[in-house]
């Protein structure tokens, strides 16, 4: 609804066009800059094409006016304001009979947070940025200052485009690295009889351990399960550096691709004769909870694996109707646990911490597999006195 206040505002004012025709940025005095890259695995390592990007900063090169700002907030190889956008710029410019330095270049990445604190948290939260010149990162500074709260939310100049593009890496790279940490950890705390969301919740009270991952269900979306690899992409690609791997970053990257399938290897092994013909109802398709986006989802990796082995899965989602990366439906409403062999809760969407349990499976007595911390304590006893088996992705047998 936030969103959608906004946009009316802006309309009202007449300061919000859309439009397919690529002459408006004749118009622009700056233009910000979100293209994707997708991270391609090769045999000599990790890949990004670069060719729509460069496309895109070709055709800002050919139509903006002299003196207009290009704001690359992609998050991209670092490097790329340098090597690839100032080259692609010049090379238009030149033939318009244009200087090098006609139009100014920047770098300020995004830091949004997805859900009902999405324009939020671009307004208020704090931004990095920087300029290709002085000149570019006072007009870069100007620029935001228009958008972000800067009064409560500074913002942080950076001395290069190369510093800010790297810090947007490594502040992913740290998360999905952290992430896949907790993975073996929670691997013991089920071996052993640990509950091992517990154990965090005591440790993140140490101020400098506050924001200590958790295992869980898997990682999704367009951040974290690319950006790390672009740290290689940069050393070697544009740097062209030698013995600079990344390994920590790339092993990271992969153990939580790795996520989704331990909550399947859990489900087969708590049904009695294995996955095979069996029915599974999965909580939740989107990334993450409550929100819609379904890029990159972990559970696509769960749904693709599962019918592998022989599985059917019905997929329920309060957000989303239609799983585009799966072309195929996905149900809003609570189905019959009817014929349901096993429940997975993958996704902590905050419809299922007040689903009525007892009345919804009124009888039915399937398997239960929390793979995502997202039944509470309190429901997660309440399924084992109706009978149901229940696991947990983190956590003992009976935790």
């Amino acid at each position: 609804r936030q969103r959608a206040d906004a946009l009316e505002v802006g309309h009202a004012r007449r300061n919000l066009v859309a439009t397919p025709d690529e002459q408006a940025y004749a118009l622009a005095s700056v233009t910000v800059v979100d293209v994707p890259l997708d991270v391609l695995e090769t045999e000599n390592g990790p890949t990004v094409s670069f060719d729509t990007f460069r496309a895109a900063i070709r055709t800002l090169g050919r139509i903006m006016p002299a003196g207009s700002l290009v704001v690359v907030e992609t998050t991209v190889p670092p490097g790329m304001c340098d090597k690839v956008v100032a080259p692609e710029l010049a090379s238009a410019l030149a033939e318009r009979g244009l200087p090098d330095e006609a139009l100014l270049i920047a770098h300020s990445y995004e830091r949004v947070m997805p859900g009902d604190r999405y324009l939020d948290s671009i307004v208020n939260f704090w931004r990095n940025y920087a300029g290709l010149s002085p000149e570019a990162a006072d007009a870069c500074e100007k620029f935001l200052s228009q958008v972000v709260n800067v009064e409560e939310y500074p913002l942080t100049r950076l001395h290069s485009t190369t510093a800010c593009e790297t810090a947007k890496v490594l502040e992913n790279s740290y998360r999905a690295t952290t992430i896949a940490l907790m993975e073996e950890w929670g691997r013991f705390a089920e071996a052993v009889g640990v509950d091992l969301f517990e154990v965090i919740s005591t440790i993140r009270r140490r101020p400098t351990h506050s924001n200590m991952r958790q295992p869980g269900f898997g990682v999704g979306g367009y951040c974290l399960t690319k950006d790390p690899l672009l740290g290689a992409v940069s050393a070697r690609e544009l740097f062209e550096l030698d013995g600079v791997e990344f390994p920590f970053s790339r092993m990271a990257v992969e153990i939580n691709r790795q996520m989704p399938l331990v909550t399947l290897d859990m489900i087969d092994a708590m049904l009695d004769g294995g996955l095979d013909g069996k029915t599974l109802l999965l909580f939740g398709v989107s990334y993450r909870q409550d929100v819609a986006d379904t890029r990159y989802s972990p559970s696509e990796v769960f749904v693709l694996g599962a019918r592998e082995r022989g599985a059917n899965v019905i997929c329920h989602d309060p957000l989303v109707t239609r799983w585009a990366e799966l072309d195929m439906p996905v149900t809003t409403h609570i189905p019959s646990p009817d014929g349901v062999d096993a429940l997975v809760f993958a996704v902590p969407h905050r419809e299922y911490a007040t689903l009525d349990l007892r009345g919804w499976l009124d009888g039915s007595r399937p398997v239960v597999l929390d793979a995502n911390a997202v039944l509470s304590d309190a429901q997660r006893s309440l399924l084992r006195e109706m009978g149901c088996r229940v696991g947990s992705i983190g956590r003992g047998t009976g935790v």
